[in-house]
């Protein structure tokens, strides 16, 4: 399984983390709801749990649970900054459709 970040991605966690004492890493999480089926939950946290999936680059660590990664398996986080705003988004290859917001997305399980 794998999954990447974007150099913008890494390089706004860093920033983040950096003003945030006792802040760990970025936790992303995929729930049930939204507008599609499922969207994704970003929130700093101070700890790792054991069955974390743990993606470091340039001074970002991200956190995937082990329950919310096979949803992410594939897809890249990124950080885009524009005239609609500052965001991260993540490109899912698993992802069918999503809706006009960007951010729920729904997917075929089996």
């Amino acid at each position: 399984m794998t999954l990447t970040v974007s150099d913008s991605a890494a390089k706004r966690i860093s920033a983040i983390l950096a003003s945030k004492p006792g802040q760990y890493a970025l936790r992303i999480s995929v729930k049930g709801g939204g507008c599609s089926g499922f969207f994704y939950q970003y929130s700093l946290v101070g700890t790792q749990n054991d069955d974390d999936f743990v993606l470091e680059k340039d001074g970002a660590r991200i956190l995937i649970d082990s329950v919310s990664f096979p949803f992410m398996d594939g897809a890249e986080v990124n950080f885009v900054d524009n005239l609609v705003g500052q965001a991260f988004k993540v490109s899912n290859p698993n992802a069918v459709s999503s809706c006009g917001c960007g951010d729920s997305f729904s997917m075929n399980i089996f």
